[in-house]
């Protein structure tokens, strides 16, 4: 029975065990099973993914590509790659062409055609001198560059006018007037030219007849350029607004009086003259003119100007100082700038209606010290016509010619529209009288500015603490003097800038009265020069010294610059 037992009990653990084992295999096969179909999935996911990534990269690339292929530069409008292609030198505009053919268009009607950039120092000008230092005479070069700017000008679409044409270059005449002729022919609106030739040469006659011309200049380096008959200059410019010219000679025609009129020039707005050489007479009455420059005229004997619209009038280094009867004559009510520099004092002067000046601008040229008691009139008559200035500058000769006892054929009216003067001067004791007589007719004035002129060759005492402590120079009690002349001028005074202040007794001395008697200085700018280093000290004591002086009625600021 036992052995049964134990045998049927054997037989049931081998069958348990077998079916232990079974389900062992089974659920080891079905976890492989699993782990495949799992992993089979994740590749397939991963697969799909990868799929799907590189689709999105080649879409991003195709759509990069597309955008690289697309020129949106070109697509701008042509005014506005005119306006960029202007920033650029005209080579560099001229080999965009080769880029496409919209290019090329863009090139055939770029309108502003800069030829100066080719070969920027080519020339280097210089009317007063009529020397140049960069070209000598025609070389290869010159030839290569006429040939290139002939050439564009020749293969310009026909259709597309010229804006603006400049070039400089040293060429034979008819080179000049061949290309000019070819920028007329394409409506060219500003024409700029700077030009050295062989020998004299002709204005060129068809600039005349320009019915597109705008502005046009003209500047010839050496010999010069002779003007055809006023007959012939009166005919056309109908259209012209602009008109420089320099170095013209004028030896066969000395006047131009019946030139620059509003039949002539009916349009004309800016006119500017430059080194006429033989120039005697001129008249300018232009009734649109805005603004007129004349220089270098050094045999100018009479000069009329006359203009409704003139608002800025400059005259520089003209006038023949050696004529008996030279005469000026101004009639400018809108005038607001008149700069009138270096030139020769004439014998008579006549300035009128410049009640809406702004800014003036005073020198005078002299080779001798005594002058004519009609030129002083018309210095007196100058000053007058410059009375309702705001802002006034003079040279140091006006000072040199105002201190002189012996002149006392100057006069200067009162100048009560003057808020800012500005004076040039070497201060010797000699100009004192002179700055007097100014601050005397600045009844309103509002700021002060010295330049002081160093003159080594004038004898100044020098600076020391008891200029500045002491009242016992003639300077001073000179200045004293005119305090209740100057009254006006020391009530409205507020701010005083000198330049050049190195202390000597003339401009202590003025200082000084400008603190004492200034009631209403706000602010005093010293702007000293360069000391040796052992005054540097002394002179920080003099500063610190001067900042709290007991005799100061004024609370102004005090600075040193």
């Amino acid at each position: 029975m036992e052995t049964r037992s134990a045998a049927k009990k054997r037989e049931l653990l081998i069958l348990h065990n077998q079916n232990d084992q079974i389900g062992d295999d089974n659920s080891s096969r079905s976890t492989s099973i699993g782990r495949i179909t799992m992993e089979t999935r994740s590749a397939a996911k991963k697969r799909k993914l990868l799929i799907f990534y590189n689709q999105n990269d080649q879409i991003d690339d195709d759509k990069s590509s597309r955008c690289r292929s697309i020129d949106r530069i070109s697509d701008l409008p042509d005014a506005v790659l005119h306006h960029i292609l202007f920033l650029l030198p005209i080579k560099t505009v001229a080999q965009t062409s080769v880029l496409s053919k919209r290019w090329r268009d863009i090139w055939s009607s770029f309108p502003d055609l800069d030829f100066t950039t080719l070969n920027p120092n080519i020339i280097i000008s210089s009317t007063t001198t009529g020397r140049s230092h960069s070209l000598s005479k025609p070389n290869s070069q010159n030839s290569k560059e006429a040939d290139f700017i002939r050439q564009v000008l020749t293969l310009r679409d026909k259709h597309s006018g010229i804006r603006i044409l400049r070039f400089r270059s040293r060429l034979s005449f008819s080179r000049l007037n061949g290309l000019i002729r070819l920028a007329i022919r394409r409506n060219v609106q500003e024409l700029d030219v700077d030009v050295a030739t062989e020998d004299y040469f002709n204005f060129p006659r068809c600039v005349i007849a320009s019915e597109s011309l705008r502005v046009f200049k003209m500047k010839s380096l050496d010999p010069g350029f002779r003007l055809p008959p006023s007959s012939v200059m009166t005919s056309g410019f109908k259209s012209l607004q602009s008109l420089s010219l320099s170095r013209i000679i004028l030896n066969n025609q000395p006047s131009l009086s019946d030139m620059f009129t509003d039949s002539s020039f009916p349009m004309l707005k800016k006119l500017s003259l430059d080194a006429c050489f033989g120039l005697k007479h001129l008249l300018v009455g232009c009734r649109a003119i805005e603004d007129l420059t004349l220089e270098n005229c050094f045999q100018l004997q009479g000069l009329d100007v006359s203009g409704g619209k003139l608002e800025r009038l400059k005259i520089g280094s003209c006038f023949d100082v050696y004529v008996v009867k030279s005469w000026v004559k101004i009639n400018a009510p809108r005038l607001r700038i008149m700069l009138w520099k270096h030139n020769a004092i004439t014998d008579s002067c006549s300035i009128e209606n410049l009640s809406y000046l702004q800014e003036a601008y005073v020198g005078f040229f002299r080779v001798r010290e005594d002058i004519s008691v009609a030129k002083l009139h018309s210095v007196s008559n100058l000053f007058m016509g410059l009375s309702h200035a705001h802002c006034l500058t003079l040279e140091s000769q006006c000072i040199e010619i105002l201190s002189n006892s012996n002149y006392f054929a100057v006069y200067l009216n009162p100048f009560h529209n003057l808020k800012s003067l500005e004076l040039h001067t070497c201060f010797n004791k000699n100009n004192v009288p002179g700055l007097a007589c100014i601050f005397k007719s600045s009844p309103m004035l509002h700021t002060l500015i010295l330049n002081i002129i160093n003159d080594y060759k004038t004898v100044r005492r020098q600076w020391n603490k008891d200029m500045w402590e002491m009242s016992n120079s003639e300077e001073e009690k000179y200045w004293e003097s005119q305090t209740q002349i100057l009254k006006p001028f020391l009530q409205n005074l507020k701010v005083v800038k000198i330049h050049g202040f190195l202390e000597y007794e003339n401009e202590v001395s003025l200082a000084k009265f400008l603190l004492k008697h200034g009631k209403a200085l706000e602010e005093m700018i010293l702007c000293t020069g360069h000391c040796k280093a052992r005054y540097s000290l002394q002179r920080q004591k003099i500063r610190s010294q001067m900042m709290g002086f007991s005799w100061a009625s004024s609370s102004a600021k005090i600075a040193f610059h």
